[in-house]
């Protein structure tokens, strides 16, 4: 089995959370670092320190924390290992609007670091929503807990959660913010998505083997499917869901990442920046939907009353927090193109929706049909297609459909899937997202996290589909049964061309 060339080396520190007493923070940033320990891969010395308006004391964070991690870690409970996890755990109770807070922060910090003798290496979470940035940025400043990117220094790091920014002008606002403090080197804006293990893969799959480059371009490839199906509705997030919409809320970050590693060049190296290059140049040369492009090349809907798995869901415009008239799309599909010389001609249809029939994230690539002639020489049942579909959730692995002589003694063939599942092929779980991606911070890799230009470039594109629904957008948006795959018109969106959407 070969290793990395550069394998990460994450350091002692301290992991700050802001918003230590949400939602977040119990349900993954503790039981991610509850995990790193158990797969013997944190740094040997670190520490955790909450903060919330919420007023906890250590022992109550701690309790907290410890049911978070019996509720949700990927690794069960470990009554050994707990006293000395959790004596590494603390809170801090303040508001980030207070600078006062900040002061103490840093104290507080202090303290710990000397009894635990860490070095003075901080990462800040903002586990919080995206109007608070600015406060905790500036907060951080003014106590000093910001330290320049100085080489054989204690590091200051900051991960940021997405949404960054509502629309291209936000998204420039909240960068400038984390400019004015940070250095991008020191900005680490993530993306659960590119923590996932299949994600990962797509880099080993594409550039680790012979079989798959040679025909990853225009002349093997039909066509690309990319699709993000949600049983559930927008539940408790309805407040937030009526100001975002599926577009802001999956495409502009999650679709459009995956998109970029599926048809990003191959990079000269590993090297963080050459990689997100690499990715940056796919944003690049995105074709704009603009205008009344986007009645051609867009569609959007809203999930009407309908059951999901057996439950009922009302439609969306129903839902608590939903304004009656609302317009907020909650299904969104694309068809787009990649305007360079490996896509040229090739359609990218993206898919993404809530209450949907079931839960599933993949990608799938259509290749090319195989000549009219031998086993495809009859026009009325033509072969199927060869895909090779990524599926990223809820399993993890690949399928790769071939086709096969049925046995007997007639010359029939008959489609078949060959699987790989992670669980199966490695017989361990494979880490969360957030475990990942927290073990890059720590050793300052930023090759799965988005850099400033990248986030504005899929701002700019993507604000040009809202500007063109907002002048030809109609009042009232196409529905489809909640606990189905989506609208009739996502259907006609690709049948128009000749194909059909993958079954899921």
């Amino acid at each position: 089995m070969s290793e990395p060339t550069h394998p990460l080396v994450p350091q002692p520190c301290t992991l700050v959370i802001f918003g230590g007493s949400g939602d977040l923070a119990r349900r993954k940033l503790v039981p991610a670092v509850y995990n790193l320990l158990l797969d013997g891969v944190l740094p040997p010395n670190y520490a955790v320190l909450g903060n919330g308006r919420t007023p906890l004391s250590d022992e109550d964070f701690r309790k907290t924390a410890q049911e978070g991690i019996a509720k949700y870690s990927r690794q069960k409970f470990k009554e050994v290992i707990w006293p000395d996890f959790s004596r590494r755990l603390f809170y801090i109770t303040g508001s980030i609007d207070d600078p006062k807070a900040y002061k103490d922060i840093k104290a507080r910090l202090e303290r710990i670091e000397s009894d635990l003798r860490l070095p003075s290496n901080r990462i800040f979470y903002l586990a919080i929503p995206p109007a608070s940035i600015s406060a905790v940025v500036e907060g951080l400043r003014y106590a000093g807990l910001v330290q320049p990117p100085t080489e054989n220094k204690p590091f200051s790091r900051i991960i940021v959660e997405k949404p960054i920014g509502h629309d291209l002008e936000s998204a420039r606002h909240i960068n400038d913010t984390l400019a004015r403090v940070f250095d991008e080197s020191q900005i680490f804006r993530i993306d659960h998505y590119l923590g996932k293990e299949t994600v990962q893969n797509l880099l080993v799959l594409r550039f680790a083997n012979s079989i798959f480059e040679p025909i990853w371009n225009h002349k093997y490839i039909d066509h690309v499917q990319i699709t993000v199906a949600e049983a559930e509705g927008v539940g408790t997030r309805a407040t937030y869901y009526e100001e975002a919409g599926a577009l802001r809320d999956m495409v502009q970050n999650h679709i459009l990442q995956l998109l970029c590693l599926v048809a990003m060049e191959p990079p000269y190296s590993l090297d963080a920046d050459v990689v997100r290059n690499a990715r940056m140049e796919v944003l690049r040369c995105l074709r704009p939907i603009v205008g009344k492009d986007v009645e051609q090349y867009t569609v959007r809907a809203q999930y009407a009353a309908g059951k999901v798995h057996g439950a009922d869901v009302p439609g969306y415009r129903r839902e608590s927090g939903v304004k009656p008239d609302s317009t907020t799309e909650t299904y969104v599909a694309l068809k787009l193109f990649v305007e360079n010389w490996r896509w040229s001609g090739v359609p990218l249809y993206l898919r993404t929706g809530k209450a949907l029939n079931k839960r599933a994230s993949e990608i799938a690539v259509f290749f090319k049909p195989t000549p009219q002639i031998l086993f495809n020489a009859n026009p009325e049942a033509p072969l199927a297609p060869n895909i090779l579909v990524m599926k990223i959730q809820p399993e993890e692995g690949l399928t790769l459909r071939i086709i096969c002589k049925v046995p007997g003694t007639k010359a029939k063939t008959n489609p078949v899937e060959l699987h790989f599942q992670y669980g199966e092929a490695f017989a361990a779980p494979s880490p969360e997202a957030y475990e990942r991606l927290l073990l890059d911070v720590m050793a300052g890799d930023t090759s799965l996290f988005m850099r400033r230009d990248a986030v504005e470039a899929s701002w700019a594109w993507i604000t040009g589909i809202l500007e063109g629904w907002k002048a030809y957008g109609t009042k009232w948006l196409p529905e489809y049964t909640a606990g189905s795959m989506g609208p009739v018109e996502a259907n006609r969106l690709i049948e128009s061309d000749g194909r059909s959407w993958r079954t899921l």
